[in-house]
């Protein structure tokens, strides 16, 4: 094998590395917007429904005590870590640890939902988010 014959190769191989980092990431964005509706679906099923909504609290990476958020909505975890706010926003409810948001309160972002909760997670534990969100909307407002 020659000089070129080894620059073909190696060119052949960045290529084949950037068509599959590519098509990873179509994949992810149609994974993302495919939850993003279910989220949002969600929000106007338990609207509609009448499901109560609550003040949204958010916990510290720590565990340990609780911050008010300026969020309205409903929990869809038994942990109260996850939430779904009445505009139809995913949120993760793990923030920082801090006397600002002690004090002040927490405003957690935003999150992109995924399709499958808990996967690649530490325990191997995963669940469907549209599991999640039924789940949420059949135990109406009997929820812990």
């Amino acid at each position: 094998m020659g000089a070129d014959d080894d620059e073909r190769w190696r060119e052949r191989r960045r290529h084949a590395v950037r068509a599959h980092a590519e098509a990873d990431a179509r994949q992810r964005a149609a994974e993302q917007a495919e939850a993003a509706e279910l989220v949002a679906r969600f929000a106007a099923e338990a609207a509609r429904r009448g499901l109560r909504t609550e003040r949204l609290v958010a916990t510290p990476y720590s565990g340990r005590g609780r911050y008010r958020t300026p969020l309205v909505g409903w929990y869809v975890d038994r942990a109260r870590s996850r939430a779904v706010d009445t505009e139809g926003r995913y949120y993760l409810l793990t923030v920082p640890a801090g006397l600002r948001a002690r004090l002040l309160g927490a405003r957690p972002e935003p999150s992109t939902p995924s399709l499958v909760i808990g996967r690649g997670g530490r325990d191997g534990e995963s669940l469907p988010l549209t599991a999640l969100l039924d789940a949420r909307l059949e135990a109406g407002d009997d929820w812990p």
